[in-house]
């Protein structure tokens, strides 16, 4: 029980020393902050992220979250740079270079080449008076009173506080941008997450086999068809016109009720007004309909027709729910 608590004790106190820091960083956003965003804004190139060790790797992140949110960036280690890949730079980029100490041999390397180049240089450093504070156009400040470390060495809450100031950055600019969700929506075409910004009724629905039966349909025939289709489902239609639906629910109901069902007919036992939705709505929208109303299927209408069906498990699939 000393080691489970030793184990909680530790780690609230990490979470509450990186909180704290994490805190701090709103009385270290001043216009230079605001100047930086800006040049990046109006700049004509790339946004260049560099680093060295965990820097580095926080460098990485902040690119993909550039690259996410409508600015164009790329990540150049530190230690590649000074062997070849300075070559990345073009002539309108703006660096952004990270370092906690601002004095890691290999940064003191690299900025003077990078001034060399003439392109602007951001700092993401805690030490403003550091080799990289004094040799950059903006700092961004990004200090921390001590690491969640017990030695106060391994970055930890440093870290965290140059990711968070990234994340400013890039939200900043996504603002700037007036970036949508449709524009979000674009760079993320994979996965659940550009799925539940992209993806519509009728890319699911024309997945599915679309059952329909006529109001005179013997029940019979109305089970053969909700089986044969593996939807749990089926659409009443007269003259092309959406009259009601069969379900499973509603073929256990039936049963319930009726000792005999040979005589019966799908317009005997549908359940009108059933819930549909058009095929252009997300399919995002379509789970709010199903959950809203408790039900497994909805129908998918096209110009106020009978397209298809959406089930409760093709958005498992997609991964919407």
């Amino acid at each position: 029980m000393k080691l489970q608590q030793k184990i909680l004790n530790v780690a609230k106190e990490t979470v509450k020393i990186e909180a704290k820091a994490i805190a701090n960083l709103e009385h270290l956003i001043d216009n230079e902050f605001v100047e930086a965003v800006e040049n990046i804004y109006n700049s004509k190139g790339r946004v260049i992220v560099t680093g060295i060790g965990k820097s580095a790797v926080i460098g990485s992140k902040i690119v993909a979250t550039l690259n996410s949110t409508g600015t164009p960036a790329i990540f150049m280690h530190a230690a590649d740079a000074i062997h070849g890949d300075l070559g990345i730079i073009q002539r309108d980029d703006i660096v952004i270079c990270i370092s906690k100490s601002g004095n890691s041999p290999e940064i003191k390397v690299l900025v003077p080449f990078i001034k060399d180049f003439h392109n602007t240089l951001i700092a993401i450093t805690a030490n403003r008076d550091s080799f990289l504070g004094k040799s950059s156009d903006f700092i961004l400040n990004s200090y921390v009173e001590k690491e969640a470390c017990p030695n106060n060495l391994a970055p930890t809450t440093s870290t965290t506080a140059q990711l968070v100031i990234g994340d400013a950055l890039a939200i900043c600019l996504l603002e700037l941008r007036g970036f949508s969700k449709e524009d979000f929506a674009k760079y993320h075409p994979g996965g659940s997450l550009g799925k539940k910004l992209y993806l519509r009724v009728k890319d699911i629905a024309q997945q599915n086999m679309k059952p329909s039966v006529s109001p005179e349909t013997t029940v019979t025939d109305a089970i053969i068809i909700i089986s044969e289709n593996m939807l749990g489902v089926t659409a009443v239609l007269e003259n092309d016109k959406i009259v009601g639906i069969i379900t499973d629910g509603d073929i256990r109901r039936m049963l319930k009720n009726n000792d005999e069902f040979k005589n019966l007919t799908a317009g005997d036992i549908m359940s009108t007004s059933p819930k549909s939705i058009d095929e252009e709505a997300l399919a995002t929208q379509a789970l709010d309909l199903l959950e809203e109303n408790k039900i497994s299927q909805l129908l998918a209408t096209k110009n106020g027709k009978y397209s298809g069906v959406v089930h409760i498990h093709n958005l498992i699939r997609e991964g919407i729910l």
